[in-house]
C-alpha cells in the first residue's frame, strides 16, 4: 500500500509543479506582450509629439511675427507682452496636464497585476 500512495503523491506533486510553472509562464508572456505594446505606444506617441512641436513652433513663430508686424506702430509693446503672457500660461498648462497625466492610476503591468488579484481570488477545484 505505501508505495502506491507515495507514488500517487509523487505524480500529484509533479502535476502541481507542472501547473504553476505553466501559470508562471503564461504571466511572462502576459509581461512581454504588455511591455511589447507599451514601448510601441510610447514610440509612436513620442514621434507624434516631436513632430507637432515642430509644426507648433513654426505657426507660434510666423503668428508672432504676423501680429507684431500688425502691430507695428502704436501697440507694438503690448503685443509682445500679450504674446508672451499666452505662452507662457499655455506652457504652464501643458505641464501641468503632462504632470497629471504621468500620475494617473493604471501603470504598464495593469491587466498583468489585475489577472493576478482574479486568479488568486478564484477558487480552485479541489484535487481529484
Amino acid at each position: 500500500m505505501e508505495p502506491t500512495q507515495s507514488s500517487g503523491l509523487l505524480a500529484s506533486l509533479r502535476q502541481l509543479l507542472g501547473t504553476l510553472l505553466e501559470i508562471a509562464q503564461v504571466r511572462l508572456e502576459l509581461i512581454s506582450t504588455e511591455l511589447e505594446a507599451e514601448k510601441r505606444r510610447w514610440l509612436a506617441t513620442l514621434w507624434m509629439a516631436a513632430l507637432a512641436l515642430v509644426c507648433m513652433a513654426l505657426g507660434l513663430v510666423l503668428l508672432c511675427g504676423t501680429l507684431l508686424l500688425l502691430f507695428w506702430e502704436g501697440y507694438r509693446l503690448a503685443a509682445c507682452a500679450s504674446l508672451t503672457v499666452v505662452f507662457f500660461g499655455s506652457g504652464a498648462f501643458f505641464l501641468a496636464q503632462a504632470h497629471r497625466r504621468l500620475h494617473q492610476p493604471g501603470g504598464i503591468f495593469h491587466a498583468s497585476v489585475a489577472e493576478l488579484r482574479r486568479d488568486r481570488g478564484a477558487d480552485l477545484p479541489p484535487a481529484p
